[in-house]
């Protein structure tokens, strides 16, 4: 308890101190990056942070390790085909129901811990860090829950064909990537909307059936994905719009076969015509949606939605209204190239500006990812660390409503929550994480204690004198590192 206010004094009196060349390095690795691995900031400084964020913004320039490309295809090649994790999921009146049920929740869990296990690889070992936080970003901002009816054994396939290939790409390919994506058309219902005046049309039908027009993805890409809360359209807006997504869909008993995915039923979508965000929209079929998406990704305001949201998550809280213009005017340019617009926020004086450097406070995923990388573990077990976020309130992929996790302090920081951050760390530096057991096989063998040197090496400048010094003269050597990984410095980046 005693080194725990130790660590809450830290925090009110932490201060930074003018830039060096390994402060910015250590910066573009917590902000590029998932935090240090050890040797990490001597192989940024040695190659030069400029060329670092160059590589970074250039993935498929960066080799890949063996031994993690053959990890990634093993965990690849598990993967259950989507039509047999449907299949499975069928109703079968043949079969007992308890034990079909029982089926059906033990695949579920597999199919949760095995896309678990790819993410979690992915942002602890991949040297495309980058890549791997706006994995991140991306799915917070076009959020599915990952616990709703299909959407059980869609939310991989979604992360991997809808967000990541366009993660630094342009924000049209990606907006209509998660628009089609059976996951999102599944979680806001549009699979079931059904245009008035069509065959199918049945607007007093029981709740749940495909009966009516459904206005739930229509608002959710104007509020969320796009224009932002204050965009400057109607509820007339989300109706039209609506209607001219209809017939948007998928079969679920076609996925995973030669026409699986995204469908345009032209049964039940709305022929009429459309006043939609001050355009006229004549009958077009699926080409109404298509317009939609063009006109919503190039709007201005989307722009600076966007922009707003990218300066949040890699600046500040708060991010200065002069970087949000200048990320909106090259987002315009660039017709929403996202690396050029994640290039000008990197050169720019605000993501350098010292009173920005170490000011977020770490998402319950960014804090856990950083600790573990720091202490160079290899794991082999990921339930510890599904458990730890689900602990400190960021279930992997379980956030319910559309909106998705926040980035900001003010949904993370808190007396209970640091306390829970300080328990993760206490257990992960003293060796009672069982990271290196794999799953149902016994007892773990020890794992070793955190060596504190060995850790501030990793994290270099990170973690302040003050705190080192703090550490060194007050813990025990058992509990140094458990302080380093639970100090206000390390969770802060």
């Amino acid at each position: 308890m005693k080194w725990w206010l130790l660590c809450m004094g830290l925090l009110m009196t932490n201060a930074h101190a003018e830039m060096t060349e390994q402060q910015r390095a250590v910066h573009v690795l917590n902000r590029l990056a998932f935090g240090p691995r050890p040797g990490d900031i001597a192989s940024v400084m040695s190659m030069g942070v400029s060329r670092y964020i160059d590589a970074q913004l250039d993935p498929d320039s960066i080799l890949l390790p063996t031994e993690y490309r053959q990890r990634l295809d093993a965990l690849t090649a598990q993967t259950v085909p989507t039509e047999d994790l449907i299949q499975a999921l069928r109703p079968d009146k043949q079969a007992d129901a308890e034990a079909r049920k029982q089926q059906r929740t033990e695949l579920i869990k597999q199919v949760a811990e095995h896309d678990a296990q790819l993410r979690l690889v992915q942002a602890l070992y991949s040297p495309r860090q980058l890549q791997e936080v706006m994995v991140d970003f991306w799915f917070n901002h076009f959020n599915v829950f990952a616990n709703k009816g299909l959407d059980r054994v869609l939310v991989e396939d979604y992360e991997r064909n809808a967000i990541r290939p366009y993660a630094l790409g342009h924000f049209r390919d990606l907006l209509g990537a998660t628009a089609k994506h059976p996951a999102m058309l599944f979680y806001l219902d549009n699979w079931q909307s059904v245009g008035a005046g069509t065959e199918l049309f049945r607007p007093l039908a029981k709740a749940g059936k495909s009966s009516g027009l459904n206005e739930n993805y229509a608002r959710e890409v104007m509020e969320l994905h796009t224009l932002g809360v204050d965009g400057g359209y109607t509820q007339q807006d989300v109706t039209e719009l609506a209607r001219m997504l209809t017939g948007w869909t998928f079969y679920p008993r076609n996925l995973g076969q030669r026409d699986d995915g995204f469908q345009f039923n032209a049964r039940v979508h709305d022929n009429g015509d459309k006043q939609w965000l001050g355009y006229h929209v004549a009958s077009q079929g699926e080409r109404e949606g298509e317009f939609a998406l063009d006109v919503l990704a190039a709007s201005p305001v989307t722009a600076r939605h966007i922009s707003y949201e990218l300066a949040q998550y890699f600046v500040s809280d708060t991010p200065p209204p002069a970087l949000v213009d200048k990320l909106t005017r090259r987002f315009l340019d660039t017709h929403g190239d996202i690396t050029q617009v994640l290039r000008s926020l990197f050169d720019s004086h605000e993501f350098w500006d010292v009173s920005n450097v170490g000011s977020k406070f770490k998402t319950p995923y960014q804090y856990v990812l950083s600790a573990v990388r720091a202490t160079g573990d290899d794991v082999s077990n990921i339930r510890p660390i599904m458990g730890t976020l689900s602990q400190l309130g960021m279930p992997l992929y379980g956030y319910l409503t559309p909106n998705g996790y926040k980035n900001t302090a003010d949904a993370w920081e808190n007396p209970e929550a640091i306390t829970q951050r300080i328990n993760f760390a206490t257990a992960l530096a003293t060796g009672h994480l069982p990271l290196n057991r794999e799953p149902d096989m016994g007892k773990p063998a020890p794992m070793p204690e955190i060596d504190a040197g060995d850790l501030l090496s990793t994290l270099g400048v990170s973690i302040s004198a003050q705190t080192r010094a703090t550490v060194m003269s007050t813990a025990t050597d058992r509990l140094r590192a458990a302080m380093v990984l639970g100090s206000p410095d390390f969770m802060q980046h």
